[in-house]
């Protein structure tokens, strides 16, 4: 059931997205990326300010270089991550500019995806986690010879995450081949989305792993009772669900939450993209409330939902640029 706080969230989300879109509907060609925006502002109840906004996204376009990414539409992500998560967000630009020319110095491709996973290592810093660049990358190469075809640089904020866990290199990445395998065995299809949904959960290190995939197959089989059988792109927030324990039990509601959405003018032709938006939604309504969680699995979700929507922005930057390529852009 939709909660009255999560009926609030519905309606600041909306509100945020119409703001962002009066302001920016000639500088954004893909909506999702407002959609992205948006949500970060209320899954972390921060109270939208568009001027500050977009104070913030023009500092970061007049201080990087003339051929640089973030002159374009990837500095309003990256401004909104600084506006939610740091009280300084200017100064903070310039300390991730810092981090992401120490991942450039160990072989991590230029552009957005990189900087969102620094955006990712900044905040984990703040968190008193400091996670060295090299051994993200060692993560990301352990990533890539798992699975070299699925793994690219959008996978770059969850190897930071990754590289935060105990262990050697080859642990973690055993640990996340277990979740990849044992859930592909229990129906779920292999490729990109199933490798993303096992790094979410082999984050959480206080669930024994075959917990977690009971729990995800829980989640996985409410939805296709209730709904359907989820996509592949789905898969994320089923994990995410996954981690809540009684994660099935919110099937009901990240569904009434996406019927919400789906009926709204904006969203309705952004299926995929509302039910991962209601996910989150109502996982923050649970994060709101500490109580319901443990303390270590709240600090997780709380992480891992900012780097799942640094990977999806990654993901919405790269597709975006290969459109434009394709229609004859630049």
């Amino acid at each position: 059931m939709v909660t009255p706080l999560l009926e609030q969230k519905l309606q600041d989300y909306r509100d945020t997205y119409e703001q962002l879109k009066g302001a920016l509907k000639w500088k954004v060609s893909d909506q999702r990326t407002l959609m992205m925006v948006a949500s970060m502002y209320v899954v972390n109840n921060k109270s939208f300010d568009l001027q500050q906004f977009l104070k913030v996204s023009d500092y970061i376009k007049d201080n990087v270089g003339a051929f640089n990414t973030l002159k374009s539409t990837p500095r309003f992500t990256i401004g909104a991550m600084l506006d939610v998560y740091f009280d300084e967000p200017e100064k903070k630009f310039h300390e991730l500019i810092e981090i992401y020319d120490q991942m450039v110095d160990e072989r991590f491709s230029r552009g957005a995806s990189t900087y969102l996973a620094a955006q990712v290592l900044l905040g984990q810093r703040e968190e008193g986690k400091d996670i060295p660049t090299d051994r993200v990358m060692k993560v990301y190469k352990g990533m890539s010879s798992h699975h070299f075809f699925l793994t690219s640089s959008t996978d770059y904020p969850l190897a930071v995450l990754l590289a935060g866990r105990e262990g050697t290199v080859d642990e973690i990445m055993d640990h996340v081949e277990h979740f990849y395998k044992e859930l592909s065995k229990n129906g779920l299809s292999k490729g990109n989305d199933l490798q993303f949904m096992s790094h979410i959960l082999s984050i959480d290190h206080e669930t024994k792993p075959d917990e977690l995939i009971q729990q995800s197959i829980k989640v996985y089989d409410t939805f296709k009772t209730l709904w359907k059988r989820p996509k592949g792109i789905h898969y994320p927030l089923v994990g995410l669900l996954a981690l809540l324990k009684d994660g099935e039990d919110e099937v009901s509601t990240v569904l009434e939450a996406f019927d919400r959405l789906g009926s709204e003018k904006p969203f309705r032709w952004h299926k995929d993209m509302n039910l991962i938006m209601a996910a989150n939604l109502t996982i923050s309504e649970k994060l709101d409330n500490p109580a319901l969680l443990g303390t270590g699995i709240y600090a997780a979700v709380d992480a891992i939902i900012q780097a799942q929507q640094a990977a999806m922005i990654a993901a919405i930057s790269a597709a975006t640029v290969v459109n434009s390529s394709g229609d004859g852009g630049s």
